[in-house]
């Protein structure tokens, strides 16, 4: 018995002493074998009505098919994740695949997107069509031109570019074209509502701050939720339906909210934002 509580006491320790406050937490937003903890709002539908498995999940993928669609009929759809964030970084991998649903606009020829700060699923009204936010917008080459990817769209928001309030709907970012059907990997850092970085390839290509609720570009929304002028600091986390199928394999969150007391046992060195309420002693 004497000998199990040393051997005890010399794991407790070892393990206590092999804590890395430097090493980063990466957590899986999708779990690849469903859609847990997100919930699906598409224009013209309640919640959670996932219209024709418009979203479902195959080999451990993320997909969005339109096959029940007479015709697209802007029926706009997202999933927006349960959990609301303020300070993270998040990491995105995509890909275009087949044909565009017939009745599906021109722009939204494989197009899609992430959207950061949203509103929450269950705040979207029946026939809104775009969730309130910041969206960094997916594109993917149409065989010919540029077409930039991870680029800044703002449905219902305006954000500052170099000291200026940017009041467009989208402006491109730097990045090169992608013009199959390949995975693109993204990373975005958000910083409540300081500033908000967009990566493709590891590369930074967009960037901004000061995002908050104003301008147009959404419709059907409730008016209570829609307070112009209001910093956005935090939200939720949505990825996009717009009428070209698209397919996500990697939705990955670092969160930069946390304990950031340096006694605390699941301190953290890269945090930027205390919540010491999560401290462990």
């Amino acid at each position: 018995m004497k000998f199990l509580l040393f051997l005890f006491s010399v794991i407790f320790f070892f393990s206590c002493n092999n804590y890395d406050p430097n090493k980063e937490e990466w957590l899986p937003l999708f779990n690849g074998e469903n859609l847990n903890n997100w919930d699906v709002k598409i224009r013209g539908y309640e919640l959670n009505d996932n219209f024709g498995e418009t979203f479902y999940v195959e080999n451990s993928v993320i997909k969005i098919k339109y096959e029940a669609y007479d015709t697209f009929n802007y029926r706009y759809g997202h999933i927006i994740h349960k959990n609301k964030y303020s300070h993270y970084k998040l990491k995105i991998e995509y890909r275009f695949v087949g044909e565009q649903a017939s009745g599906g606009e021109g722009w939204a020829l494989r197009n899609s997107g992430v959207m950061l700060h949203s509103q929450s699923a269950a705040s979207m009204a029946k026939d809104q069509d775009f969730p309130i936010s910041i969206e960094a917008q997916f594109l993917g080459g149409n065989g010919e031109g540029d077409r930039p990817t991870a680029n800044l769209c703002t449905p219902g928001t305006h954000v500052y570019m170099s000291d200026t309030l940017f009041t467009n709907h989208c402006i491109n970012s730097t990045s090169k074209t992608y013009h199959g059907e390949q995975w693109v990997a993204t990373e975005f850092i958000v910083l409540g509502d300081s500033l908000i970085q967009h990566f493709v390839e590891s590369e930074l290509v967009m960037e901004y701050t000061k995002p908050q609720i104003g301008g147009g570009v959404v419709h059907d929304f409730d008016e209570k939720i829609k307070i112009d002028g209001r910093p956005l600091t935090e939200g939720y986390i949505a990825l996009q339906s717009e009428s070209h199928p698209v397919e996500f394999r990697k939705v990955e969150l670092l969160d930069l909210c946390g304990c950031m007391d340096k006694k605390a046992s699941n301190y953290k060195s890269y945090n930027v934002q205390a919540d010491n309420s999560k401290c462990k002693f």
